[in-house]
């Protein structure tokens, strides 16, 4: 079968000539401390990510989003923020952050950061002043402290979970009480305090003036609370409905902050943009997506989904309803910082289930608590399947995530010893969660020498022998490697980028997806073993080796646009 020249594709148009460029952007999530260590600490940082810059380039994405980079003490991987306007020291300066961006800009790539603004870290001066201010305190108004129960107040105030295990109040030396809803050193702002709203509109404009063209809003869901005594138990607060007048999550009061941050995007020149990680019902998405709020909103669902038909074109066909009744674009996430690496996810023999039977929230963590069998994993399957599944993705209306890594074809670290481990969920459950360190594992860019390139100094947490096969150097040349299809595939996105819709494209089998952008391209997916029978001979790109007249199961083609629409 045939591979078309792109050049030669009709309707060929840059993403900016027909939409803001978030709408429709391939945006690559970097995680700075696993990217690339230009001094040789262990620890990646933020020359290290200039060093790539045209690696980046040549990836052909439109943005990158660094995951936090500011001063903290790592009890959640940089998710604890010390300073919301600083660098942290062992990954670079102000100055080198400035470098960043204009290094990026002049490739003609965005610049998103990550918000935190649900909590700081315990070493933050606002959260050492509240300890050393003590009760009543001006200082303490700007977190969340309350009086215990029992007995001189010994007990918390309610006995609610952490998300990532164990109780959600810490008690402090004069015993009051402060809420943390993830780790302990995470104590939960307060967003009644309108001294907290100011500063963050202040943070938001330090960075959008230094360049940066949009924010990721991290749990943007759980900011505003109603913390009205008497406070529920933990079984009321799981049984209220998630309406909008939650105590704890997803308020509509939350949508007065957002209303705010959106005034000060727009006072910008392009606006900014921003993009809220929300864990809300399906139906109260939109108020985080429309124009007048944060703008966009992601959407998980792929990140639950097997590897399978049904359950892809129902999540597809969802979210673009979600979409369009926000007035946004639509997300599509096959992996990031927080779950195990979509390649690891489809090569494994038994795919996990919730107590209902749907497909679980994290799969892979059973395998993880396994020690990673390899009687589990297929790497050759899986790997074919996110290959495939990356393909179908790229094609989709929308912006596209791209989490550092999955372009080599990157599975899941499981061999990470209890003494190598970082990942607070992993101490917090006392081992029952193997935590996220094994897709945070920092990148081999080459098949040998010391810490397979990151960085002359190691890597801060362990890479395994068999990174030296899945090396950026040992893919450079070779076209039919991970590396290059993803180049080739984004590349071609660029070219062939239409209008936010698409049209189903019956196949006559249940397990192939075919479906056709408005400009003629059209994208097939063959979630089966069986190879399906192609009528179409000018393919763009197949994510397996073609065949001629079939398309082999477990794998995506991209047609080329016929049309002069």
């Amino acid at each position: 079968m045939s591979i078309v020249d792109v050049q030669n594709t009709p309707n060929r148009r840059d993403i900016s000539e027909v939409s803001p460029w978030w709408r429709q952007a391939a945006v690559y999530q970097i995680y700075p401390r696993s990217f690339a260590d230009a001094n040789g600490d262990g620890l990646g940082d933020i020359p290290g990510i200039i060093s790539k810059a045209d690696y980046l380039a040549e990836l052909g994405i439109d943005a990158v989003w660094l995951s936090p980079f500011y001063p903290s003490a790592l009890a959640d991987g940089g998710y604890d923020v010390a300073d919301y306007r600083g660098v942290d020291p062992r990954l670079g300066t102000l100055a080198d952050f400035d470098d960043l961006v204009d290094a990026l800009h002049s490739r003609g790539i965005k610049v998103v950061v990550d918000i935190v603004p649900n909590h700081s870290s315990d070493q933050h001066v606002w959260f050492q002043e509240a300890l050393a201010a003590g009760r009543g305190s001006a200082a303490r108004e700007r977190y969340i402290f309350r009086e215990g129960t029992g007995p001189d107040g010994a007990q918390a105030p309610a006995d609610w979970d952490s998300s990532f295990g164990g109780p959600a109040w810490k008690r402090v030396e004069d015993g009051q009480w402060y809420l943390h809803n993830f780790a302990i050193e995470q104590p939960d702002l307060n967003w009644s305090n309108p001294e907290v709203r100011a500063d963050f509109v202040t943070t938001l404009r330090f960075w959008s003036d230094r360049g940066v063209d949009g924010f990721r809003i991290d749990v943007a869901h759980m900011l505003t609370k109603d913390l009205t005594e008497p406070l529920p138990s933990q079984a009321a607060l799981d049984a209220m409905p998630r309406d909008g007048q939650h105590p704890m999550v997803d308020r509509d009061d939350v949508h007065d902050v957002y209303a705010e941050w959106r005034k000060v995007f727009n006072s910008y020149d392009p606006p900014r943009t921003a993009v809220a990680e929300a864990w809300v019902d399906k139906g109260r998405v939109p108020l985080y997506a429309h124009p007048e709020s944060l703008g966009q909103a992601f959407n998980f669902d792929l990140l639950e989904a097997d590897f399978d038909a049904d359950q892809f074109r129902s999540v597809v066909t969802a979210n673009l309803e979600l979409a369009a009744a926000s007035g946004s674009s639509s997300t599509w996430v096959l992996s990031n910082h927080d779950v195990v690496r979509h390649a690891t996810r489809y090569g494994l023999a038994h795919p996990e289930r919730d107590a209902e039977g749907r497909p679980a929230l994290k799969h892979g963590l059973e395998w993880l608590r396994s020690g990673g069998a390899t009687s589990e994993l297929d790497r050759e399957v899986g790997g074919r399947r996110a290959l495939a599944a990356t393909l179908f993705m790229l094609g989709l209306p929308g912006s596209s995530y791209i989490y550092q890594g999955e372009e080599l074809g990157l599975h899941e670290v499981a061999e990470i010893s209890d003494a190598e481990r970082q990942d607070p969920t992993f101490f917090r459950s006392k081992g029952a969660d193997r935590g996220r360190d094994g897709c945070r594992v920092p990148l081999p860019w080459n098949a040998d020498g010391r810490a397979f390139g990151f960085g002359d100094g190691g890597s801060h947490l362990p890479q395994p022998p068999w990174f030296a096969g899945y090396a950026m150097s040992g893919q450079q040349g070779d076209p039919a490697s991970s590396l290059s299809i993803y180049r080739r595939a984004l590349e071609l996105r660029r070219a062939l980028q239409t209008d936010e819709k698409l049209q189903w494209i019956g196949t006559g089998r249940t397990d192939v997806l075919r479906y056709r952008r408005p400009n003629g391209w059209e994208v097939v997916t063959n979630f089966g073993s069986e190879p399906f029978a192609l009528d179409r001979d000018d393919a763009l790109i197949f994510s397996a080796a073609p065949r001629e007249g079939v398309l082999p199961g477990e794998s995506t083609v991209w047609f080329a646009s016929n049309d002069d629409s």
